[in-house]
């Protein structure tokens, strides 16, 4: 049994329905019932009886597109604990491509990063290489960078207070810099941050980092170890938008790739490709009366 909710053009959801349970009877799925949510507006519920979520997503994506969904096995809820990444899912930037610019180096720097979040780089070693290329930059820099061009996404800060007034968890784990990711988790109503550090001398950066690297293992088992300790049956959420999301994405129960990588996307359950960051509270069925305004 399968559970989808979908957000889509409204005259999609109403016109399109038919054919698109017509193509995918023809793939082995079928459809029992497809109804709008009435205490979550926008959003429909159309339930399977077959298991196949990959045919299930892709029948979406051909009739829908673009659109915000969640394919589950189980009625979608309040997750106990919710983990995010940060760079291009929290905030609408890269930070150390913003970084680069200070140091002219923003184009290189930023090709680097995309390859890295589409996957074809080791996600250490080009780290790594572009925290070197910062090297003498001040830590002003890091001031004036959040200041003037650090924004939070859409929806970012209902999405968390929301959730952290429910009951939930709330840890934003980034693979960039703690210089960054605190006073963000500050801004959003985060309540924990692990990141990696920037090493520091004479008020300016030394091209290294302290301590380990938070990379996808680390994410993962961040989110491993918040739901150990939580009771069994316990619920999670991730979002995250690059390859370095994918573990943690597969491993929350609700994992939802925001307006990510193809990589990230196809790894995870859920995904916003149309709305901003409060389609996930409509997904997980929280109505509109019961969310934080930021």
């Amino acid at each position: 049994m399968l559970i989808a909710r979908l957000i889509a053009e409204p005259d999609h959801l109403s016109t399109r329905l038919e054919a698109a349970k017509a193509d995918m009877a023809q793939s082995g799925v079928r459809i029992a019932s497809a109804s709008m949510l009435d205490f979550c507006g926008q959003t429909m519920e159309i339930d399977s009886p077959d298991d196949d979520a990959a045919a299930l997503r892709a029948g979406l994506d051909a009739h829908f597109a673009p659109s915000d969904g969640l394919v589950c096995a189980d009625e979608p809820a309040v997750p106990q604990v919710f983990i995010s990444d940060m760079d291009s899912t929290m905030i609408g930037q890269e930070c150390i491509d913003e970084l680069g610019d200070f140091a002219g180096l923003k184009d290189r720097i930023a090709a680097i990063t995309e390859r890295a979040m589409q996957g074809e780089l080791d996600f250490e070693q080009a780290l790594r290489e572009r925290v070197g290329l910062l090297e003498g930059l001040s830590i002003d820099a890091i001031d004036q960078c959040l200041t003037g061009r650090i924004r939070p996404m859409a929806g970012a800060k209902v999405l968390v207070e929301t959730l952290k007034k429910l009951g939930c968890r709330t840890v934003l784990v980034t693979g960039g810099f703690h210089h960054f990711a605190d006073p963000v988790a500050e801004w959003l109503g985060f309540e924990q941050v692990v990141g990696n550090r920037l090493e520091v001398s004479g008020r300016k950066l030394t091209g290294g980092l302290v301590g380990g690297i938070v990379d996808s293992s680390v994410k993962k088992a961040t989110l491993d170890s918040l739901m150990a300790e939580e009771p069994e049956g316990a619920t999670s959420l991730a979002t995250g938008d690059g390859a370095n999301d994918i573990p943690m994405l597969q491993a929350a129960t609700y994992g939802i790739a925001y307006r990510a990588k193809p990589k990230a996307r196809a790894a995870a359950n859920g995904w916003i490709d149309r709305g901003d960051l409060t389609s996930v509270l409509r997904l997980l069925g929280i109505p509109e009366k019961d969310w934080v305004q930021g």
